[in-house]
């Protein structure tokens, strides 16, 4: 799944400022609370002190000569990835996250260092489909489409949220629960037409179908929840969850799938197809699930509701539009 940039700069401006005024503005290790725990904090700084592991050399000689030789593992990014996955940090230059430390730890895993690049969206794909970048490390969801062209290995569920203002004692576990709403979403997205599906199952059984919103960004979703305007937010789980944990007035009151009803969605690294990477990356990411610093990763960044068992090579994606 696609997701926009949201709200970093708030994050880091405004909350750093309004929370930890006392660390002073230069301070590299500012930090936000993490996972809606009383004193639980994140580090938003460029000093990440991330968690790291060590090299499997049975593992990494699943890896192409090539590739062992070069010593490198190049890796792309959305420079318009969201909090917590991709992100700036409190310097403005250094990329953060989730996604950029769980690629760090495949790559440490394999006794490769991190090439990452941060580029547009599209250019993850152009990037893979030349040769340019060894892997996609991105909020990648696993689709019937792009198995066509790529190959995955899967690191994480793709997961919505409702999103409500805090203290609403409304739930939400499937259309009935949103009859009647006034429900903000992004145009284009699987979370629209699941959105949009449940709205005329609604009407179909004699419902009230949603109240559908739009809004051009993600900062007005949040203006709108708190004046009242909207009822709830359904977007990427990981962008929620940080934005509950750092602003602190709004709460999740429902997830669901984002294949819907009709498959789990699941993130993945991504290469090409018939680069001989996949088999590597899945087996990094299995060693990394079993030493426990994978969990360590997600926790981190508020992820551990979307931690899968084992990392998958091409499962059942997202169907076909």
């Amino acid at each position: 799944m696609k997701t926009r940039r949201t709200l970093v700069t708030a994050v880091a401006v405004t909350l750093a400022s309004t929370l930890l005024g006392a660390c002073g503005s230069g301070d590299a290790q500012q930090t936000v609370g993490a996972e809606g725990k009383r004193g639980g904090q994140l580090n938003i700084g460029p000093d990440q002190h991330r968690v790291r592991g060590k090299k499997v050399a049975a593992i990494a000689a699943e890896l192409p000569a090539a590739i062992r030789e070069r010593g490198t593992l190049r890796i792309g990014g959305s420079a318009d990835a969201a909090a917590p996955l991709g992100f700036y940090a409190t310097d403005d230059k250094t990329r953060i996250g989730s996604e950029i430390d769980l690629a760090t730890l495949v790559a440490d895993t394999l006794g490769l260092k991190v090439d990452f690049q941060a580029v547009s969206w599209e250019n993850l794909f152009v990037g893979l489909d030349s040769s340019k970048f060894d892997a996609v490390f991105s909020n990648v969801t696993v689709t019937e489409e792009r198995k066509e062209k790529y190959d995955f290995a899967t690191y994480r569920l793709d997961d919505l949220a409702f999103e409500a203002k805090k203290g609403s004692p409304w739930r939400v576990k499937g259309p009935k629960d949103v009859a009647g709403k006034t429900v903000a979403v992004s145009s284009g997205t699987n979370q629209e037409k699941i959105l949009v599906d449940w709205s005329k199952e609604n009407e179909k059984a004699g419902r009230k179908p949603v109240d559908i919103k739009y809004f051009q960004k993600d900062t007005d979703y949040y203006l709108a929840l708190q004046s009242g305007r909207i009822d709830a937010y359904l977007g990427p789980h990981p962008t929620s969850a940080y934005h509950v944990a750092s602003a602190g007035q709004t709460q999740i009151v429902g997830t669901l799938s984002g294949g819907g009803d009709a498959v789990q969605g699941k993130i993945a690294a991504t290469t090409r197809k018939g680069s001989g990477l996949v088999d590597a990356y899945a087996a990094a990411i299995d060693h990394v699930i079993d030493d426990g610093s994978y969990a360590k990763v997600l926790k981190r960044w508020g992820l551990s509701s979307e931690a899968v068992e084992k990392s998958e090579i091409n499962p059942r994606g997202l169907p076909k539009q």
